[in-house]
């Protein structure tokens, strides 16, 4: 046994070394671009007539830029897939900057709203699919991805409702549209009608569907606003395992699925564990655990760890995804969303408005 288990140790080793290093590349790559947007971040600050943009902006534009050009290299691919984790290690980071007593106290009236908003995007789209003619699964999977977390929800709603291959990829590519443009719709909405920072964010997390886009349009509008666009966009996320669990035994009642055993496991399989992170460094806060350096330190790791995070969001969106499609799931898609984001936004007006 001992000499089976020194045998099978270097196998191991060289394993894990050779996954690492094809990482390697597309890292470099996503925080090459970050890096890349830093500086003409910079730059728009000293160079005359340079155009103004923040660097998260500027991160997202690259990724654009290169994905629509040049494309993403195969060499990149696994690496450039990584940005999800930098998006959640951000996330978890920005927990230390909520003491719990604030989390609390949006509690009431975060989830009041992203409960409406669960409602109104499922009804939404559903009842749009069905007015279009779509196949009954795309219209699920862009009910799911609208309503809980974009692409994330839609990769975790495929295989428990067997969904064609095609169906999901119409899905996200829609999704990841419609969070393109909500980059540069929603700060100029929110500038033009002078939301507070908090309103905005949480509009933006109940508006805006893909985490990343979420995250990067709370950004743009203030430091401020994208930490309440997390913690909105936090809560809407914590609901994917039931609101996936009822699509799945939906379908699996009409013998379109497989069945469902062990509905408990399934709830916490789906649920996404980066939202435990936050909460726990939130409540380390709320103790007192760390102290202003390490708040400040712990602020600025999040604000590296996004950096890839947002190249990696231009890197992903890829707009020839669309063609051939068609025009009716985009349509389906550009119609909810809108509905949703006015709603959502009188909604978030007049809470806030009046408190």
């Amino acid at each position: 046994m001992a000499t089976a288990t020194t045998l099978h140790e270097p196998v191991q080793q060289r394993s894990t070394g050779a996954e690492f290093l094809r990482l390697l590349p597309g890292i470099a790559l996503l925080f090459g671009l970050g890096l890349i947007g830093k500086v003409l971040e910079g730059l728009s600050r000293t160079v005359p007539h340079f155009p103004h943009l923040e660097y998260v902006l500027w991160a997202i534009i690259l990724g654009l830029f290169v994905s629509n050009t040049v494309g993403v290299k195969k060499i990149f691919v696994p690496g450039v897939a990584t940005y999800e984790l930098w998006l959640k290690l951000g996330i978890v980071l920005v927990g230390a900057r909520f003491l719990f007593s604030d989390v609390l106290h949006l509690g009431g009236t975060s989830l009041g709203l992203v409960a409406i908003e669960l409602v109104l995007s499922l009804s939404f789209m559903t009842m749009l699919g069905k007015i279009f003619k779509l196949p009954p699964k795309l219209t699920s999977l862009l009910a799911i991805g609208s309503s809980i977390c974009g692409v994330t929800a839609i990769m975790a709603a495929q295989g428990a409702i067997d969904s064609e291959e095609e169906e999901t990829s119409t899905a996200m590519a829609a999704i990841l549209t419609l969070g393109a443009i909500a980059l540069f719709t929603f700060p100029a909405i929110g500038h033009a009608l002078h939301m507070g920072q908090q309103a905005y964010g949480i509009w933006t997390g109940l508006a805006v569907d893909n985490t990343a886009e979420a995250t990067v349009t709370g950004a743009l509008f203030g430091e401020e606003a994208g930490r309440f666009a997390v913690l909105a966009k936090t809560a809407r996320s914590a609901f994917i395992g039931f609101v996936v669990l009822g699509y799945a035994v939906y379908w699996s009642s009409k013998g379109q699925a497989h069945a469902v055993e062990n509905k408990a496991l399934f709830l916490w399989q789906k649920f996404p564990k980066f939202i435990l992170g936050f909460m726990v460094l939130s409540a380390f806060a709320t103790m007192g655990f760390f102290t202003h350096d390490q708040l400040t330190s712990l602020s600025n790791l999040s604000r590296w760890a996004f950096l890839p995070a947002f190249a990696g969001v231009g890197l992903r969106t890829k707009f020839s995804d669309l063609t051939g499609q068609g025009w009716r799931p985009i349509l389906v898609g550009i119609l909810g969303e809108i509905a949703i984001a006015l709603i959502t936004l009188a909604l978030v007006y007049w809470t806030y408005r009046f408190r």
